[in-house]
C-alpha cells in the first residue's frame, strides 16, 4: 500500500509540473530531432506521387515531432488509482474503442488523448509491479480493433515484439491463448518485459511466448488459430526519418526494396495458420503502397480463394484517412497526427477475414 501511494504522489507530481507549463515551454523542454535529408528525398519523390496533396500535410507532421500526438491506454490489470481523473484533470479524453461497432463488447480498450501533443510521464519497469498505462500511436491500437478478439478465442501475434498490440489485445478480452511470436532473441526478451509489466501471474497459462520464423508459422501450426495479428516489420516512417545516418541511407533503402517479399511470407503464413472462418489482421506503420496494397495484391494473386471485404468506417472517426480500392490508409496531418497505417480486408471466400492496417 505504501509503495501505491507513493506511485500515485510521484505521477501526481508529474502532471503538476506539466499542467503549469504552457504549449510553447513544453516543446522546448525536449530536444529537436534531426531528420535525414537524403530519406525525406526519397520521401518526397515516391509519396508526392502516391499521396499527391495528402503527403504536403504529412510531410509537414513528420517534419514536427514536437506536434506528434500520443494516446494513454489503460491497463484493467493494474490497481485502481485516480488516473482516470488525473488524466481528465490534464485535459485528455477518453475514445470510444469498440472491438465489434455491431455489439457492446466487455472488457473494451480504454485509451485517452490529447488535443494538444503533451507528453504524460512514462512508467519505469519494476519487476513485480505492474504498469498502470501504456504510451502509444492510438492509430496503433486500430489493427486490434478490426481483429474483434473475442473471450475463448485462439489468438496469435505473429510478429509481437515489443508488445504494444499484445497488451491491447489482452486489454479486449480473455483468449483461451493467446501465443505472441517473436524470432529475434533482443526483441523477444524486449517483450517479455512487457508483458511483464502488464499482465498478473494469473493470466500466465493464457499467454505464451514463441521463437518460430514467422514465415514458416503456418505450416508448423495450421488452422490452428480464430484470430492473426500480422503487425509486419516495415519501412517505419517516423523511425527511418531521424534514426538513419547518411552511412546508411543505401542499407536502408536496400531493405526497403526487400521488406515486400517478406511481408507476403509473413501473410500467406498466417493464412495458413488461421482457422477456416477465422480473420487476420495485416498491419504495417509505413505509407509505401510497395508495402501496403502491393502486398496484399500479391497475396490475392497467390491466393485465389482469398478476396477482399468491406471494413466499417466507425473506428476511423478520430484519426484522419482516405480510402483506397483496397483499404483505408491513415496519413497524419496537424492537429491529427495519427498514423501513418492503412487498413484493407481480404481472406478466404466467406470464410477468413485479413485487415491490413
Amino acid at each position: 500500500c505504501i509503495m501505491l501511494i507513493s506511485d500515485i504522489l510521484v505521477l501526481l507530481s508529474c502532471c503538476l509540473t506539466l499542467s503549469c507549463m504552457n504549449y510553447e515551454n513544453l516543446n522546448h523542454d525536449f530536444s529537436p530531432l534531426s531528420s535525414c535529408q537524403a530519406v525525406l528525398e526519397q520521401f518526397d519523390q515516391q509519396y508526392s506521387q502516391e499521396l499527391g496533396e495528402l503527403w504536403t500535410s504529412a510531410r509537414a507532421v513528420l517534419l514536427d515531432p514536437q506536434s506528434w500526438q500520443y494516446g494513454i491506454m489503460l491497463n484493467r490489470f493494474a490497481a485502481v488509482t485516480d488516473i482516470t481523473q488525473i488524466l481528465q484533470s490534464q485535459g485528455f479524453s477518453k475514445i470510444l474503442l469498440q472491438t465489434d461497432p455491431e455489439e457492446n463488447h466487455s472488457p473494451s480498450l480504454q485509451c485517452y488523448i490529447h488535443p494538444y501533443p503533451l507528453r504524460f510521464p512514462s512508467q519505469a519497469h519494476r519487476p513485480g509491479h505492474l504498469k498502470q498505462y501504456y504510451l502509444l500511436n492510438a492509430a496503433s491500437l486500430l489493427p486490434v480493433l478490426a481483429l474483434q478478439v473475442k473471450d475463448g478465442e485462439n489468438i496469435l501475434d505473429l510478429c509481437s515484439a515489443p508488445g504494444g498490440k499484445a497488451i491491447a489485445i489482452m486489454q479486449s478480452c480473455t483468449p483461451a491463448l493467446l501465443c505472441c511470436n517473436e524470432p529475434d532473441p533482443h526483441r523477444r526478451d524486449w517483450l517479455a518485459k512487457t508483458l511483464e509489466s502488464f499482465l498478473p501471474h494469473s493470466l500466465k497459462s493464457r499467454v505464451i511466448v514463441s521463437a518460430l520464423d514467422g514465415r514458416c508459422f503456418g505450416q508448423s501450426e495450421a488452422s490452428t488459430y480464430d484470430k492473426v495479428l500480422v503487425d509486419a516489420p516495415c519501412s517505419n516512417d517516423r523511425s527511418w526519418l531521424y534514426s538513419t545516418s547518411g552511412q546508411q541511407v543505401e542499407q536502408r533503402l536496400r531493405e526497403r526494396a526487400r521488406l515486400p517479399a517478406l511481408q507476403a511470407q509473413l501473410l500467406k503464413s498466417a493464412l495458413s495458420a488461421v482457422r477456416p472462418g477465422g480473420v487476420v489482421v495485416y498491419s504495417t506503420c509505413t505509407l509505401s503502397s510497395s508495402e501496403n496494397y502491393t502486398v496484399i495484391e500479391t497475396v490475392l494473386k497467390d491466393c485465389p480463394e482469398a478476396e477482399p471485404e468491406d471494413l466499417w468506417e466507425e473506428i476511423f472517426d478520430t484519426v484522419s484517412s482516405y480510402h483506397h480500392r483496397l483499404g483505408i490508409l491513415v496519413v497524419p496531418h496537424p492537429g491529427k497526427t495519427w498514423g501513418p497505417m492503412s487498413v484493407s480486408v481480404e481472406g478466404p471466400k466467406f470464410t477468413n477475414l485479413l485487415i491490413y492496417i
